[in-house]
């Protein structure tokens, strides 16, 4: 049986202060192409809003997707169904037509480069996962065009220079490796997955797979910490915009325990004082923080 210690490997990181000691420590099993993991993103927020003091966070890339047997058309045809259905099950928009018009030609390529991102720290790692994922799901780009990985990576901040030629290098590469490994090690075989781990290394983790009501997430945290946790509130809405910068509707009235009407009118306060944008999308409305 796989034990934590044993495959954590933080010399492939070039920040020392990439894991914070918390009492619990989540691995969130992603794939930047899986629109399951893009409809957690409000429950993920929510829950690192309200319980993040008391976990740290770790991405680790599955690559799932990355052996998509690119080139038959049946599989773009089911691709582009799935991410319907998702949008459709979830309100968070991603727009299947991409696989019919502009596939994404190289998944694995995509996954490399959001280990050379995390190579400048742990939280550029996750903004540009992040951009990824909207320039994919809502504007129907192919991420694994360079030129799109480069604006994307200009866009959260990233050292181009530097971000290009770890694409290229060991480094993300072995760090991607890292990845899969614990992925077979902790036997993920479906996505999106968290696994759970309180301060023992010595204890095996909690893995939840697939998409679950919000409450359930916070049980789990509740039966692994010594105390009931205490949920912090989450901070005015405008500070939300300005932290994540570009948000669905749904992912607001998830974080704020509103309706979907409800969260509208926030964000129509904001787009009058013109704080906000809308960015409309196929299922549903983003918004773009424009504020100062």
């Amino acid at each position: 049986m796989w034990k934590r210690d044993e495959l954590l490997n933080p010399g492939l990181l070039r920040t020392s202060n990439a894991y914070e000691k918390r009492p619990l420590e989540i691995y969130s099993f992603v794939d930047p192409l899986c629109p399951e993991c893009w409809a957690l993103e409000p429950i993920m927020k929510k829950l690192q809003i309200e319980y993040g003091k008391y976990f740290s966070l770790r991405h680790v890339l599955s690559g799932r997707l990355a052996t998509l047997n690119l080139g038959k058309k049946k599989r773009y045809e089911t691709m582009a169904e799935l991410w319907e259905k998702t949008a459709s099950r979830t309100g968070m928009s991603c727009d299947g037509s991409l696989w019919l018009e502009n596939p994404v030609s190289s998944p694995h390529l995509v996954s490399i480069a959001v280990k050379s991102a995390e190579l400048q720290g742990k939280k550029k790692g996750i903004q540009f996962l992040r951009k990824l994922q909207e320039v994919l799901f809502l504007e129907k780009q192919n991420i694994s065009n360079f030129d799109v990985l480069k604006a994307c990576a200009r866009n959260v901040g990233l050292d181009i220079e530097e971000f290009v030629t770890d694409i290229h290098s060991d480094s993300a590469s072995k760090a991607f490796q890292c990845d899969l490994k614990i992925t077979a090690e902790m036997d993920v075989q479906e996505i999106p997955a968290l696994v759970f781990f309180n301060e023992n290394v010595e204890e095996e983790g909690i893995k939840v797979t697939g998409f679950y009501p919000y409450e359930v997430y916070v049980q789990i945290l509740e039966e692994m910490l010594p105390r009931k946790p205490e949920p912090s509130p989450p901070p005015p809405l405008e500070d939300f915009l300005r932290i994540y910068k570009t948000v669905a509707t749904k992912e607001v009235a998830v974080v704020y325990d509103m309706t979907q009407n409800q969260a509208e009118k926030e964000l129509k306060k904001l787009l009058l004082k013109q704080k906000v944008e809308q960015l409309p999308a196929k299922h549903g409305m983003f918004w773009r923080y424009t504020g100062i």
